[in-house]
């Protein structure tokens, strides 16, 4: 693969543009005073190498070019990259032939500023993927759109209302570059939409060892209309959105199947790349002369699905005839009789006319779907329970791997010295098992040094951003003033930052204003706030709560203590979380499926406060940081009132008084305590390559033997395992199961049940006693075993086991389920039949 012409630079300078098209720069920043020296201007104002690169003059150049102190740092940081990209990681050392790839499919990834290709905490979960894969040296490849808008950028008007921007992502302003083959030139990646065909220019983002593959809908061979496709992220009507998921998972298999076709393991982040399913299916079918449905048991195999929605109420639902004339194309496009648009839609129904769901879809042709923390996967299992009819919720077969954050991206300059000295400079790439010993070994000393040296950056950040606000809604006569004013270094500073939602409950701390008054005018012990955050430009109680606080901040009382930073992205997201000392978050129980914000604290010594909700419902214990409220849950008028009482009260009496407790020397001991409790338990715990790990061990190697195993001899056991099925549907109805007999034998029940198989083979299922979970005894399944042959009965059996007396017999019921060693049950076959 070559790359287009890009700027010439004097040959002493040609590795800037690797370092400069190299995003490992989003997260290491060594050379940070290299981009100074080349424009020190457009560095203050960009923060982005390429364009730093870019907006150089040719004389400025040469001046470097000549200078010897400036080539040696360049040569020893294109020293340092290489070593990065040659060494290997932790994956290629431990499995070094376990798994040739994983493709990465996410609408959005959110990697930096400089590429703002991302809305919220989806896009920046993709993008700290991509991170830790590359540093844990994990073969992966992203796969996303390139958007001309993006998601938008927020302005405040005078009367703190919030407006929406969409500044146009000029691609050559982007740290990206086209994807040149020496045979074909640009790749593009061509799609049949009615009645014309769709052009999908290809892109190219160098994410450390990882490539970031991107498409793009904007080249002059398209229309006017479908040059527009990928012009905004979320956004346009059900049909833009149609085609942009189409371009994302049809033409995003296209992709892999170009330049990475040996890839294992497709990773579905969310449904919105749901369809890249059916083209894996359909292009190993093309490829192997094999029918559809055998090609989609064989590649169903590879297939994991990551879901991060809280309610059945956000997954993407389409009109079916919409979807249809798009999948009419894509049916086209392969000559298999065996299936039909029908088949592929009932694929993402539950019946057919309803909507086509694309999680539905997704689940349906993943081997493993996940949630994204233990109670996101729980409530998972009730969301997608309308595909596993009559199986019980425990059983659903969604599990979870929580959500972790690529530290490098979020520490502080500070938090990383300290990390450095204690635990070494590779210790995010490594993850050695003693990382929270070493460092709880920091005096308290250090720590608070840290502390003090992110509060005053972020004070000294939160006063020039203000003084731009103001100045740009036009109050210039004493914006400096203002602005200089505002929060004070020493005090203890309090950080809400997030998409401005209901169920996220963005003004719980202004339920009470009285009492918020009197922690922010503390004489003694006051608090300071900042916050941060968007509303959807749909979402008018949202932008309802963006002016609540800003009228808040604007007020002569509480203008010193509460500042609204506008537009949060990335970069302000990086600064705030570094000097935070807490950090809160109040969802409503269970509507945050993981949320990483709270995570990202964790490195440079922030605690968290939060509802026990997503991950701090797995993290949290008293001696690391705040509960607020319960997990009773209850009528939503009532939580939140009781929820906002009980982050009053852990502010007032916990708290406040915690932070300001010191010692004869102005320390807060028995606050550090709990900063080193939660930096040594909970930061490897929620670290990204705790994340990569589990995702590695518990989905990848596991499916990439599985994969392997059906392609073997031809697809054999695909083939197998497709008829194995469709027999068993087709015959299932004609087994039936009569009442049990249980007698007790001491200790145990002895169990004795007729069953009547009808047409299905005996190996073919498994006969259990069920019993659900009760108050605090787990769910059980008991296989029975073939016993005799019921005589006169066709293919009938009694079928005996024994099963602990320890609760009552009641509490069991026989059934028949599928058995296959080589399926993955029930995801792959959610058939059951219970005792009547």
């Amino acid at each position: 693969m070559v790359a287009l012409p890009l700027p010439d630079l004097p040959p002493e300078l040609s590795e800037l543009r690797n370092l400069a098209l190299d995003l490992r720069w989003t997260w290491s920043h060594e050379a940070d005073a290299l981009w100074d020296q080349v424009d020190s201007e457009l560095w203050r104002r960009t923060k982005s190498p390429w364009t730093v690169l870019q907006g150089a003059s040719m004389q400025r150049l040469q001046r470097l070019a000549a200078d010897p102190a400036f080539c040696k740092t360049l040569s020893g940081f294109s020293a340092a990259r290489r070593k990065y990209l040659e060494t290997k990681g932790w994956f290629a050392s431990t499995y070094p032939s376990a798994l040739s790839g994983v493709a990465y499919l996410s609408m959005e990834f959110g990697l930096g500023a400089a590429l703002p290709l991302y809305a919220g905490g989806l896009g920046v979960l993709a993008g700290d993927y991509l991170k830790t894969a590359s540093d844990l040296d994990l073969p992966a490849v992203g796969v996303g759109l390139l958007y001309q808008e993006g998601y938008f950028r927020q302005a405040i008007d005078a009367n703190g209302a919030q407006h929406e921007l969409y500044p146009y992502n000029e691609p050559a302003t982007m740290p990206v570059e086209p994807v040149i083959l020496p045979d074909v030139g640009w790749l593009r990646v061509r799609l049949n939409f009615p009645g014309r065909a769709l052009l999908l220019r290809v892109w190219q983002a160098n994410v450390g060892r990882v490539k970031l593959y991107l498409l793009d809908s904007n080249d002059p061979l398209n229309s006017p209309a479908d040059r527009g496709i990928t012009a905004k992220l979320y956004g346009g009507g059900n049909e833009i959105r149609i085609m942009q998921e189409i371009a994302l998972g049809i033409g995003g298999w296209r992709v892999i199947e170009a330049l990475h076709s040996n890839i294992e393991i497709c990773h579905i982040n969310e449904g919105h790349a749901a369809l890249a399913i059916l083209e894996r299916a359909r292009h190993l079918a093309a490829n192997n002369g094999l029918s559809f449905w055998d090609a989609f048991w064989a590649s169903r195999a590879g297939n994991v699905f990551t879901t991060h929605t809280p309610v059945a109420a956000g997954f993407d639902l389409f009109p079916v005839e919409m979807l249809r004339k798009y999948l009419v194309c894509l049916k086209a496009e392969w000559d298999d009789p065996d299936v039909s648009v029908d088949d592929l839609l009932a694929l993402g129904q539950i019946v057919p006319g309803d909507p086509f769901n694309m999680a539905y879809l997704a689940e349906r042709g993943a081997a493993l779907t996940l949630g994204v923390s233990r109670l996101h996967g729980e409530f998972s299992r009730g969301i997608f329970q309308p595909l596993f009819p009559r199986i019980p919720d425990c059983e659903v077969p969604i599990g979870y791997v929580t959500n972790g954050v690529h530290v490098p991206t979020w520490d502080s300059a500070a938090a990383d010295r300290i990390w450095s000295k204690a635990c070494g400079p590779e210790r995010w790439r490594s993850m050695p098992a003693d990382l929270g010993q070493r460092i709880a070994a920091v005096s308290d000393e250090e720590l608070w040094a840290m502390r003090g040296e992110g509060r005053q950056r972020l004070v000294k950040l939160a006063r020039e951003r203000l003084e731009t606000q103001l100045r740009e809604r036009g109050l210039n006569g004493e914006t400096r003033t203002q602005a200089d004013s505002v929060l004070d270094p020493n005090v203890l500073t309090i950080g809400f930052a997030r998409r401005f939602t209901e169920y996220k409950r963005p003004t719980l701390l202004l339920r009470d204003m009285a009492r918020l008054d009197a922690l922010l005018n503390n004489a003694a012990r006051p608090i300071q706030i900042v916050v941060a955050g968007k509303a959807h430009p749909a979402d008018h109680k949202g932008k309802e709560m963006v002016t609540a606080w800003i009228n808040l901040s604007t007020q002569a009382r509480y203008r010193r203590r509460v500042v609204f930073l506008e537009d949060y992205d990335i970069a302000l997201a990086q600064e705030l979380i570094q000097g935070m000392d807490v950090w809160i978050n109040t969802p409503r129980r269970p509507w945050e499926a993981c949320g990483t914000s709270g995570m990202k604290v964790l490195v440079n010594g922030g605690l968290n406060c939060s509802i026990r909700d997503g991950w701090w419902d797995e993290g949290y214990a008293p001696e690391l940081g705040w509960a607020i409220g319960d997990v009773k849950g209850g009528d939503t008028k009532q939580v939140d009132e009781e929820d906002g009482e009980s982050l009053y009260t852990l502010l007032e009496r916990d708290i406040v008084p915690l932070f300001y407790d010191r010692d004869s020397t102005g320390v807060p001991r028995a606050w550090l305590q709990r900063i080193r409790n939660s930096m040594s338990v909970l930061t490897p715990q929620f670290a990204g390559g705790r994340m990569l790990r589990d995702y590695v061990e518990t989905a990848y190697l596991p499916l990439a033997r599985l994969l392997r195993k059906r392609s073997q001899s031809r697809f054999a056991s695909a083939k197998a395992l497709r008829t194995w099925s469709e027999e068993l549907t087709r015959r299932w109805p004609s087994l039936h199961i009569s009442q049990p007999t249980a007698t007790r034998d001491a200790e145990q029940w002895r169990v004795s049940v007729p069953v009547f198989l009808g047409e299905v083979s005996a190996d073919q299922v498994r006969v259990e006693l069920f019993a659900d979970a009760k108050a605090d005894v787990p769910a059980e399944a008991i296989a029975l075993h073939k016993e005799q042959a019921i005589p006169g009965a066709i293919n009938g059996h009694i079928y005996a086991g024994a099963v602990s007396a320890s609760r009552n017999f009641d509490d069991y019921t026989v059934r028949v389920v599928p058995h296959h060693e080589d399926a993955q049950l029930p995801a792959e076959l959610p058939l059951i039949a219970w005792q009547r």
